[in-house]
């Protein structure tokens, strides 16, 4: 892997260490453990200084207010606008899930390229900056390819984007716009990922989700510090979110379980309930087999930007489900459909199929019992619905064609029923 000496003078990455034997590494561009092949994190000692909560509320409205938390030395240089999301409550929804309180977290207008992923990038082009790293690239199913171009031009970084062969128009045009070296791969998400840790190696680029992933991966926190915060420094009682590699599920019950540490909150964790759809769902198959490793999967779904056969996180995104008390669930592509459409219809919020999966998978949770009208629940919104219309425009009724007649619009009123 790639080791290139830190230049950045303000900026520095912090070590890193296995999550599984405890070996330390310096700084580098490589999230493998040359002792056991575990996964390296960012090892932040036990003597760093953590802020209070009226520090916090007085910095500037993004990630970065979470810095301490944040897998650097010194100030971030790049994507200081990222993050900070809407977290609002959903009534109509609560009253359709039969549960006390819910809340969308939307990153469905995330910045600057409407996902989830700008978080995570925007921890990644730092650590590029920091190790002396002039290309990024990743293995994308489509956000992610949006974010890493995105960032990268804004940063002034090359960018290397590989995406499987049959991606959504708009997730492709979402990227080609700003200007990356794009690639198409046959296969599916695995066979690319294969292929840009192979590239990783040969040409030491930061692939953020390969050998960078370390860092980047710590991004995902900030999405439990905001809605800690957002709903005024406490918890809720459940967390809903999308599952593909299983990072995101195991790094909210990480940053809840800081900010407990730290004092920041009090109170229980969350239950953590991931979701997946049913065409591609080896996490939720782990946890409901009780297995103790992922059985991979072929994709068979219409939900592309979570469609990863063989997550690198599944394990530890089950044990993250298990610690807190919370469940999986995995859904048709038919419920993924309703669920776009209801929480369009309820909340306001236009989300893409992943978004789709959540709100099915906290109904099927509902009906299950699982969350009750005791629950105050959180749904994590990770992309936006333009990027997928494909997936929703066939179940969208006509749209009636009249000529300029008030006659005929008050037809319209009449077989509506709004009269």
């Amino acid at each position: 892997m790639a080791t290139p000496a830190q230049v950045n003078s303000k900026l520095s990455a912090l070590p890193l260490r296995c999550r599984a034997c405890g070996t330390a590494a310096e700084p580098q561009a490589n999230a493998i453990c040359g002792e056991c092949l575990g996964p390296l994190d960012p090892d932040y000692g036990t003597d760093r200084a953590y802020p209070d909560r009226e520090t916090i509320a007085g910095r500037a409205r993004s990630l970065w207010r979470y810095h301490e938390w944040l897998p650097f030395n010194g100030e971030p240089e790049l994507s200081l606008d990222t993050g900070f999301t809407p977290c609002f409550e959903a009534p109509a929804l609560a009253q359709r899930l039969g549960v006390g309180r819910v809340w969308i977290k939307n990153d469905s207008v995330s910045h600057p390229s409407l996902s989830f992923k700008d978080r995570v990038v925007a921890t990644a082009v730092n650590a590029a900056r920091a190790l002396g790293l002039d290309t990024v690239g990743c293995a994308s199913t489509g956000n992610l390819a949006n974010a890493v171009a995105a960032h990268a031009a804004r940063a002034g970084l090359k960018a290397w984007i590989f995406i499987p062969h049959d991606l959504e128009v708009g997730k492709v045009i979402g990227t080609l716009v700003y200007g990356p070296n794009l690639v198409r791969v046959r296969g599916t998400y695995d066979d690319v990922n294969r292929l840009c840790t192979q590239l990783a190696d040969r040409y030491g680029w930061g692939i953020v989700n390969v050998n960078l992933r370390g860092y980047y991966g710590e991004g995902s926190k900030t999405v439990g510090f905001e809605i800690a915060e957002q709903l005024g420094w406490r918890l809720p009682s459940a967390v809903v979110a999308p599952m593909a590699g299983g990072s995101l599920v195991t790094k909210l019950e990480k940053a809840f379980r800081e900010f407990l540490k730290a004092g920041i909150v009090r109170g229980t964790p969350p239950r953590i309930y991931g979701t997946q759809a049913s065409g591609c769902a080896p996490i939720v198959n782990l946890v409901e087999s009780g297995a103790d490793r992922v059985t991979p999967v072929i994709p068979n779904t219409i939900a592309r930007s979570i469609a990863i056969g063989n997550p690198a996180d599944g394990l530890f995104a089950s044990q993250a489900i298990k610690t807190t008390g919370g469940w999986v669930a995995g859904v048709s592509d038919a419920d993924l459909v309703a669920g776009i459409r209801l929480l369009a219809e309820t909340a306001g919020v236009f989300t893409e199929t992943a978004g789709g999966v959540v709100v099915a998978g906290a109904l099927a949770l509902a009906k299950n019992g699982r969350l009750t009208e005791k629950d105050e629940v959180v749904l994590c919104i990770t992309g936006n619905g333009l990027k997928t219309i494909e997936a929703v425009s066939p179940d969208l009724p006509d749209i009636p064609l009249i000529d300029a007649k008030v006659k005929q619009v008050a037809e319209l009123v009449e077989k509506a029923g709004q009269t």
